[in-house]
């Protein structure tokens, strides 16, 4: 049986209606994954930033430690104020490795809940 007009115009915009969505689901599947790509390259520089200052508060504390030891030299095998020096700032330190932690855990949970939040939003 030949197919009428309004039969082909039917099918016609059924096609074009498919199509559009075809598009609108590529155009976001596209944009999520560039705003997974930016999640993570911002992951890596927080990451990266995070050792660094790690780093620079290792080198701080080995440099403050040499500039005691060559100010008040060992004196005997009791404790000393020398030591109790040098055990306040390794204590300083790792309170501040502790502090990047702390901060670090807290921006993984704050991206994690604004990410899930957009997830729902769709």
């Amino acid at each position: 049986m030949p197919e009428t007009e309004a039969q082909r115009s039917a099918a016609g915009r059924k096609a074009a209606v498919t199509r559009k969505r075809h598009a609108i689901e590529s155009k976001r599947r596209e944009q999520a994954s560039a705003v997974v790509d930016r999640t993570s390259e911002l992951s890596d520089e927080v990451l990266r930033s995070l050792e660094s200052g790690q780093r620079a508060a290792i080198e701080a504390v080995r440099k403050f430690i040499d500039t005691v030891d060559q100010a008040l030299p060992l004196h005997g095998e009791a404790p000393s104020r020398r030591q109790e020096v040098i055990d306040g700032a390794m204590e300083m330190a790792e309170r501040l490795v502790h502090v990047q932690y702390d901060f670090l855990r807290k921006v993984v949970a704050n991206a994690g809940k604004s990410l899930g939040r957009s997830d729902e939003g769709k």
